[in-house]
């Protein structure tokens, strides 16, 4: 089942939109990962442990799952710029809050806070393309996005090693509140109001049963679950690299880097295919690769082979999500077009939710084997393919 209504009639994504967006994507990486060399500093100054201090970062992680089902069906009724606006305000005063917190409470309520705000850019930016692009447009839009969110994390922990000195670990933080007014200054001066008052009728109870369509269901499936073939890797991948392979801290920053790197550019490269392949048959040829290289990763580790081979297929597998996860957001949201707010929120958070579930399977092996993560990438990749195959996206 569909919605009713109507389809944009041109795709109408500036470049000056398209950069705020990216804006938007950002957000999220930079506010998990700037702060993460600075704990051991926060331990001391807020006298508390670890464990508290790790609870800063699970509090915003679940902030962004909720804020998406939050702020998603909001814009669907009332819009998607008034939303944007408020949850941007809110990101600016819980990130001042989190940089002048007196105490671990008050900084791990302020990060749920500033999850929960912060997950609104996440949402409405897919929601924004949703309502202006259709097709290869949308998907080279989701594709930027992607690339964006593939160079944060490896710039945000490097950026916070080099500030962290400096300024401390209340600078890092205060280096946020900057970057979440840059966010509202640029919502206000760049982002349209994209859902008309006349289609914002049409996404109430009906849009929330458009979510059932195989279509939808399948690609929001194939994205969520390759996103969890990467959340395997990150989380084993400190353990693989650097206590079975012996790399140092340094080689390990620089090979992350480097798949990285190797994400990014496939994403690019995939807007430049979209033209001739389109979205559906570039989304089944990279599930194609990545469970192929999860396969031989899997088979490498079975046999015993010499553990220098695992960053190969490791590699290729993460580089091959760039064909994968701008495309199958695109023909996700395509899919109900008239309810891309819910339609947005409900991918992100599957995608968060599931990510959590993903990162502590890749531990039950121990610190003995790479088997763990190679068997979840498997899974899951498969898992991915056999939604992509069922949803009919291919056949639209």
């Amino acid at each position: 089942m569909t919605t009713t209504a109507p389809v944009p009639t041109a795709n109408r994504i500036g470049t000056r939109l398209l950069l705020v967006l990216a804006l938007l994507a950002a957000v999220a990486p930079f506010a998990t990962d700037l702060y993460l060399s600075a704990f051991p500093r926060m331990a001391v100054d807020l006298r508390t442990d670890a464990t508290s201090i790790q609870l800063t970062l699970t509090a915003f992680l679940l902030g962004i799952a909720a804020g998406q089902l939050i702020f998603g069906p909001l814009s669907d009724r009332f819009g998607r710029k008034g939303p944007l606006v408020v949850g941007a305000v809110l990101f600016v005063a819980s990130s001042l809050l989190a940089a002048l917190a007196p105490s671990i409470g008050v900084l791990i309520a302020a990060r749920l806070v500033q999850g929960v705000s912060g997950a609104a850019g996440m949402v409405l930016g897919r929601a924004v393309i949703s309502d202006l692009a259709r097709g290869e447009t949308a998907a080279k839009a989701f594709n930027l996005m992607m690339i964006v969110m593939g160079v944060a994390p490896v710039l945000a922990p490097l950026l916070g090693s080099l500030m962290v000195d400096a300024v401390g670990w209340r600078g890092v933080l205060g280096a946020l509140v900057a970057l979440a007014m840059v966010m509202l200054v640029a919502v206000l001066w760049a982002v349209p109001e994209s859902l008309p008052r006349e289609r914002r009728g049409a996404v109430g109870a009906s849009g929330w049963r458009a979510l059932g369509s195989r279509a939808y269901l399948g690609a929001t499936a194939a994205f969520v679950l390759a996103f969890a073939v990467m959340m395997a890797y990150i989380s084993a991948s400190p353990f693989v690299f650097q206590e079975l392979l012996g790399l140092t801290a340094v080689q390990y920053g620089l090979l992350f880097g480097l798949n990285a790197l190797g994400l990014t550019i496939v994403s690019a490269v995939s807007s430049k295919l979209l033209p001739r392949f389109g979205p559906a048959a570039l989304l089944r040829a990279g599930l194609l690769i990545v469970l192929g290289a999860a396969v031989v990763l899997l088979a490498l580790v079975l046999v015993d082979a010499p553990l220098v081979l695992l960053p190969v297929p490791i590699f290729v597998a993460i580089a091959a999500l760039g064909l994968v996860l701008g495309t199958a957001t695109a023909l996700a949201l395509g899919a109900v077009a008239g309810a891309a707010g819910k339609a947005s929120a409900v991918l992100g958070a599957a995608q968060f939710l599931l990510a959590a579930v993903v990162s502590p399977l890749v531990s039950l092996g121990g610190e003995t084997s790479a088997l763990p993560m190679a068997m979840v990438m498997t899974a899951a990749a498969a898992l991915a393919l056999a939604a992509y195959s069922v949803s009919g996206v291919g056949r639209r």
